[in-house]
């Protein structure tokens, strides 16, 4: 690409240039990657239609690993709406200012980082290879962005932190906006405020940070929880003025190709529930339409119209939101798009309203009473409008209502929505393999989940996968048929059986049998276990989650205890297992549920022990080899009456279902699945 599309010239006559200050000594250690952060320094300033933010990096090269990351500069852009300047660039060596400006070459190119998910936001990057850069160095350079917002040009918004990971000597942000506009300041993890002058039309905003404390970045925090200090600065604290920027572009479509008119009106003859129309038409879009998006200029936040869509076959989440909602309102069902965020959807309440708050466009809809919130962009998804898994993004902003934000519902788990069941059978006669049959329902939106992993892989590979697990607990186990796959669709369940058979000497070799190993799959195993060291934030659970994995063990030849098994009960998780026996069966079954959605910082080191407890507590060895005595068993031992006394005592722990074996049987074994 050519290099013109990044000029090289001087800073406009508004920008402050501030001195450069000098870095903390005591910090010195905590310096990463062999450069040492200087200054910070960003200045904005109105500009009808938009504004001009200037931006300032000082830094020092502290030795060799530091070239690797400060010897060059990326300046990356969206063309549709940026226009950059590189103002100046210097090397400062031994207090001698060498300007390289003049030497720069852009090698510009396009990196889409997401392409593999079909997205493409058409964003460049201006590469600056520096030439001649020693450790000791400091590189300082500025930069000018003229800025056009593509939608709501009126609307301006600005977030910095106000804390890096890293010592930086000198952060430094300046808003010069027209009086006549005050702007709106939100605080979030951090008390900070401006300092706020007034000279003719403009008031300036200034946020001066010398040396801030470096914080540590906590893993597996909850988005609702600052990690580190930050500042939103914007035109409104309106929700209802973004909706007045993006709504006229999202006005349901009246018009649409001939077939998929037809499709409508073939859903509206065979469906006359209003529910059961809304959940085909889901459906249609879903299916129809790929995901493809084309983010590039105003395709970032305006979506193509519904017939362009429909006919090109793809389209992102606002061109398939806005199709899902003009079909369901030519069906005579009110529907809007609503904006929302996949990832931090759950704070937006918590930050001042900006158009780029937003990376996600979903459906709401309203039939008589009730709300349902469709995610047209999902695939293959189940049930009908009483049990449909709805998404649940945090907040949402509908944009034909009014009223700003709306909580989206989080779903209740009132059963098990993961339940597997392995039947373990034992041979009946020396030769013969063990049989395991083991049958797995998903339900709801794991349904749904489950529906998608399906289609996207072959059947040959899904019986791989499963085949992979099972060998690493019972080595030489063999698959006896593909796996049968059951989906019932509008139940939103789907039921997959699973059938394996381990050879006889598969089963002796190793002492299989006397050390056999049962463990409940995936109860627990994907909570976050994050150091605790240094934590001072709490820890997110996710979504809850309500499992249960049954085992059961046939053709024995004792009674099986699981009296050692315990529940595990705190106010984040619960494991409840219950156990059951007959003279040739034995079967234990686990319930394991998350009741709560975050940890607080001081119940950390509790929850990491239940955890570790409850890994313990889903990984069981037996020796199924064990026989009961027969009952008219003959003694003749010289000690015959003391053998006599504790077969008597071994028979009636038998009876009352306590084996006395069972105390040497027990094993918990870290190493299954850690």
């Amino acid at each position: 690409m050519s290099d013109d599309m990044v000029l090289k010239g001087p800073a406009e006559s508004w920008v402050k240039q501030v001195d450069i200050p000098a870095a903390d000594p005591t910090r010195s250690d905590q310096i990463k990657n062999g450069v040492s952060w200087l200054l910070s320094d960003d200045q904005i300033k109105y500009r009808a239609g938009g504004y001009v933010e200037y931006s300032r990096t000082v830094y020092k090269i502290v030795d060799r690993p530091g070239l690797d990351r400060g010897a060059s500069i990326d300046l990356q852009f969206d063309p549709s709406r940026h226009k950059v300047t590189l103002n100046h660039l210097h090397i400062i060596r031994d207090g001698a200012v060498l300007d390289r400006l003049g030497d720069v070459e852009f090698d510009i190119f396009r990196r889409e980082r997401d392409a593999e998910k079909g997205v493409f936001d058409g964003w460049l990057t201006a590469h600056v290879n520096i030439d001649d850069v020693r450790a000791g160095d400091i590189v300082d350079y500025g930069s000018t962005y003229e800025i056009t917002p593509l939608v709501g040009k009126d609307l301006f918004f600005k977030n910095f932190s106000a804390e890096w990971e890293e010592p930086v000597a000198l952060i430094r942000t300046s808003i010069i906006w027209p009086s006549g506009q005050p702007l709106e300041i939100k605080a979030r993890g951090t008390q900070l405020k401006p300092a706020i002058s007034s000279t003719g039309p403009d008031t300036t905003y200034l946020w001066e940070i010398p040396n801030p404390k470096p914080v540590n970045v906590e893993e597996n925090l909850p988005v609702t929880y600052p990690g580190w200090g930050s500042i939103d600065v914007a035109s409104t604290a309106n929700w209802q003025s973004v909706v007045d920027a993006v709504a006229p572009y999202y006005k349901p479509a009246t018009v649409f190709p001939s077939a998929f008119a037809a499709k409508l009106d073939d859903i509206a003859l065979r469906h006359p529930v209003p529910e059961d129309r809304m959940v085909e038409t889901m459906r249609l879009v879903q299916g129809q339409i790929r995901y493809v998006s084309l983010s590039m200029g105003a395709g970032s936040h305006i979506p193509r119209d519904p017939a362009t869509v429909i006919l090109s076959g793809f389209g992102d989440c606002k061109d398939k939101a806005l199709l899902l909602v003009s079909s369901l309102v030519r069906l005579g069902i009110a529907a809007e798009v609503a904006l929302a965020d996949l990832d931090e959807g759950r704070a937006l309440d918590q930050h001042l309203p900006a158009v780029r708050d937003f990376d996600h466009a979903i459906v709401k809809a309203r039939i008589g009473t009730k709300t349902y919130w469709l995610d047209a962009t999902n695939y293959l998804q189940g049930g009908k409008a009483h049990n449909l898994a709805q998404p649940d993004y945090g907040f949402a902003l509908p944009l034909s209502s009014t009223g700003g934000l709306e909580k989206m519902p989080s779903p209740e788990l009132t059963s098990p929505s993961i339940q597997i069941a392995e039947e373990f059978d034992f041979p009946r006669k020396p030769g013969d393999p063990l049989v395991l049959t083991v049958f797995s329902t998903y339900e709801d939106a794991d349904a749904d989940w489950m529906r998608g992993n399906l289609a996207s892989r072959s059947l040959s590979e899904v019986s791989d996968t499963y085949l992979k697990y099972y060998n690493k607990q019972y080595p030489g186990i063999q698959t006896v048929a593909k796996p049968e796959v059951v989906d019932r669709r509008d139940g939103n369940i789907v039921s997959v059986k699973e059938s394996y058979r381990l050879p006889a000497e598969a089963l002796a070799a190793n002492d299989l049998a006397k050390n056999f190993p049962i463990r409940a799959a995936d109860l627990g195993n994907s909570l976050a276990t994050p150091t605790i060291v240094r934590r001072t934030g709490p820890i997110s659970l996710g979504s809850r989650l309500y499992r249960r994995h049954k085992v059961t063990v046939r053709n024995l030849k004792a009674r099986f205890s699981g009296e050692s098994m315990r529940n595990i009960v705190t106010p984040y998780m619960s494991l409840k297992v219950s156990w059951s026996n007959t003279p040739t069966q034995f079967q234990v079954e686990w319930n394991f549920q998350t009741l709560a959605t975050e940890v607080p910082a001081k119940a950390i080191a509790d929850y990491l022990k239940t955890v570790d407890d409850v890994a313990d507590e889903i990984r069981w060895q037996y020796d199924f080899t064990y026989e009961e005595p027969p009952a008219n068993v003959q003694l003749s031992d010289p000690a015959k009456e003391q053998r006599q006394a504790i077969a008597s005592m071994l028979l009636l722990s038998l009876l009352v279902g306590v084996p006395l074996f069972i105390a040497y049987r027990r094993g918990k074994r870290r190493a299954f699945g850690s």
